[in-house]
């Protein structure tokens, strides 16, 4: 009668908590699993499976992974239970957060985390910002993770390049799950970045002097005459010695091209190439690719 009770309701308050001896992926037997060490799940042994479900834990199955040495801990899914009797096999960024050695002791506990609502992330290297979608690669990577935890420094594989990111907040809490999640997301200057600096634009001189299009004064001109001096005496002439004025062309207003096609367009590009030539256009910010809104982790139903 009791057990027939327990049955009809189990023990929520038991959760599942035990300790392994960690190891890396690279030891896992059998051919190499590339799909364990580029996300943040980890493989657990077969009986584990059979006590998570005599307890009745919540799905999905997310678990705390702590390092009682140095009281260091982090957050994991889980993705297959395969793993010899009394060892977990979890991706080597994941050990190094952790500062695991192969064969360590770590205590794993079952856990309820709230779903991500944002996140920001600092890549650790300037070469991300050579990435053409940044947020779009970070989106598809992240579908191989089950948590982020604050203070964690996940890495993601892209072109066979692996490039590490820290997280540096999420919400609402410091650890999250991103399983079916619609999540903002926000990305930190990488490390070592630096803003490109903008050049003061130089003003140019103007080709053409407007002046010079009028044309000579015809008429009546005020004072255009020469002066003569009150003491009667001659005014020097220093005409010798100041060059002769140049003659100036008479303006001659343009002519519309009455035979012009219809539709055609002409552009005077002669400023334009010249400053091109001289680097007159303003650097971009490659960082700005970074800013925008933030992406869904949900599966696309069809």
């Amino acid at each position: 009668m009791f057990n027939g009770f327990n049955m009809m309701f189990p023990d929520h308050s038991r959760p599942f908590n035990t300790t392994y001896k960690c190891y890396s992926v690279s030891m896992l037997p059998g051919n190499e699993r590339q799909d364990v060490e580029n996300g943040g799940k980890i493989i657990m042994p077969p009986s584990a499976l059979d006590q998570l479900t005599r307890l009745n834990v919540e799905y999905p199955m997310l678990f705390k992974l702590t390092n009682n040495k140095i009281n260091r801990s982090t957050h994991a899914g889980v993705l297959e239970f395969v793993a010899d009797e009394g060892k977990i096999y979890i991706p080597y960024w994941m050990m190094h957060n952790l500062l695991l050695e192969e064969g360590d002791i770590v205590q794993i506990e079952s856990v309820s985390i709230p779903v991500a609502t944002y996140s920001k992330f600092q890549p650790q290297n300037v070469e991300f910002l050579d990435i053409t979608n940044p947020k779009a690669v970070l989106e598809n990577c992240l579908r191989n993770f089950a948590c982020l935890t604050t203070g964690d420094l996940i890495a993601i594989k892209y072109n066979n390049t692996s490039f590490e990111l820290s997280v540096l907040e999420t919400k609402p809490g410091p650890a999250v799950t991103i399983i079916e999640c619609d999540m903002n997301v926000e990305f930190a200057p990488p490390v070592g970045y630096t803003e490109p600096q903008k050049k003061p634009k130089e003003e140019e001189p103007m080709a053409v002097d407007p002046a010079e299009l009028m044309p000579e004064p015809a008429g009546f001109v005020a004072f255009k005459g020469a002066g003569t001096r009150l003491d009667g005496k001659k005014k020097k002439d220093n005409g010798a010695n100041e060059a002769a004025p140049v003659a100036r062309a008479n303006y001659v207003r343009g002519i519309p091209d009455y035979e012009h096609p219809f539709g055609l367009l002409r552009f005077d590009r002669s400023v334009r190439k010249a400053e091109a030539n001289e680097g007159g256009k303003p650097e971009e910010d490659p960082f700005k690719a970074f800013q925008g809104e933030g992406f869904s982790l949900k599966k696309s139903r069809k």
